[in-house]
């Protein structure tokens, strides 16, 4: 299995937090935006292994959000492929709070390696 890993560092704002993204009332980060934190985490670990005119569509999610991040907090997400057949490539990932070291959240993602082309010329 090819070596898939890519490790990203975010910081949360305003922006970002569940109040801002409509997930909820409270001023931490929002699942939604820890979500694409995870996506944008197995973007980079898979884009090394994309050939040239591909790109890759998230198709499966599976994520706990165990704990709650202030606005300031520094997340760093973790993508590394667990399973790889053909086009097919699933992710665990993680996020953790860079203060504490406490896993902010952690699951599964599923991408499949599309012909970019192709694939709009379907949507």
């Amino acid at each position: 299995m090819p070596d898939l890993n890519a490790t990203l560092s975010f910081t949360v704002t305003d922006d970002d937090t569940a109040v801002a993204v409509g997930s909820g009332s409270l001023p931490v980060l929002g699942t939604p935006r820890l979500l694409a934190w995870c996506e944008a985490a197995t973007c980079a670990a898979i884009e090394s292994a994309l050939p040239d005119g591909a790109t890759s569509v998230g198709t499966r999610v599976q994520l706990e959000h165990l704990a709650a991040s202030p606005v300031g907090a520094v997340v760093e997400v973790s993508a590394s492929a667990a399973y790889v057949d053909g086009r097919l490539h699933r992710f665990t990932v993680s996020a953790r709070d860079t203060a504490g070291g406490r896993v902010v959240g952690a699951g599964e993602v599923t991408r499949v390696v599309v012909d970019a082309e192709r694939f709009m010329s379907r949507v």
